[in-house]
């Protein structure tokens, strides 16, 4: 299925489950949808409506790159809404999607029933994450056979000296588990990057730290924010800091989940996240 954004530019969804539409914001940034999967099975609670951003899977490139910067992706979101004929939107936004959320609540509060943000980047609000935090969390995972490279390897790229190599070395860090199914979902995921739009997506402009705080210390509409307690990327902390923006926000820990925690563990994602759109 598709919609036309108003730029001209045709963009992609699909849907899939039944029961209330909840509209899913890929991360990356600027990710395809299909690294979302079913979210671990949350399509037997709720209908999933899968956007593939400007750029990414079945959505065309728009003629203007400087579309992909966020605040100019929020106008997607909108027209989306309005295509599917919704007053309100419940939105589940994923990683760097949930800098899209939020100046999506900024700017359209009225249209918003409610939000999840899955292991949000906090980039539009302005909280920063320092070098420690993520490496306390990595320190959690010492245990693990893959860990000593890891470790060297996040160290080097936090002194601003990694080598080609370390990026791939601290991947297993982003996930709560490692094997080879998610190795290769890993993969998968990277392969469907679009390196320009990413470029694009926080160019000068996209984020307006203050104001975007200022707006959602007004957001009347219930807020989850689910957190893995072993994602390095988006600690705990400071996914505590990202609650404490909203007036009607709540925090809830996957334990044992890194920075893709349906991927982790389906049942328990699936679980945490349909109770609590179910109130």
């Amino acid at each position: 299925m598709d919609f036309l954004a108003p730029d001209g530019t045709r963009l992609a969804y699909r849907r899939t489950g039944t029961g209330h539409p909840v509209v899913c914001i890929p991360g990356g940034p600027m990710l395809p949808a299909d690294y979302l999967g079913d979210l671990g099975g949350l399509s037997e609670d709720a209908e999933l409506v899968l956007l593939d951003h400007r750029g990414s899977g079945a959505s065309e490139k728009p003629a203007d790159p400087a579309t992909y910067r966020c605040d100019r992706v929020v106008d997607d979101v909108e027209a989306l809404r309005a295509h599917l004929g919704l007053e309100r939107l419940t939105l589940l936004a994923h990683s760097a999607g949930a800098n899209v959320a939020v100046r999506y609540a900024e700017r359209y509060p009225e249209r918003l029933e409610r939000v999840v943000l899955v292991t949000p980047s906090p980039r539009a609000v302005g909280v920063e994450i320092s070098d420690e935090e993520r490496s306390a969390v990595a320190r959690t995972r010492a245990g693990e056979p893959w860990y000593a490279d890891a470790a060297a390897a996040l160290a080097r790229i936090q002194a601003g000296e990694p080598t080609p190599s370390d990026w791939a070395a601290i991947t297993p860090l982003t996930y709560g588990r490692w094997d080879a199914d998610v190795a290769a979902y890993d993969a998968s995921t990277d392969a469907s990057r679009n390196a320009e739009a990413a470029e694009h997506f926080g160019a000068d402009g996209a984020f307006d730290p203050p104001a975007t705080r200022a707006a959602l210390a007004t957001l009347d509409v219930p807020v989850l924010v689910l957190a893995g307690s072993v994602d390095v990327g988006n600690p705990v902390g400071a996914m505590t800091r990202v609650v404490d923006l909203f007036p009607r926000a709540e925090l809830v820990v996957q334990e044992g989940a890194g920075h893709f925690p349906w991927v982790d563990d389906g049942p328990a994602f699936r679980q945490l996240v349909a109770t609590w759109l179910a109130r």
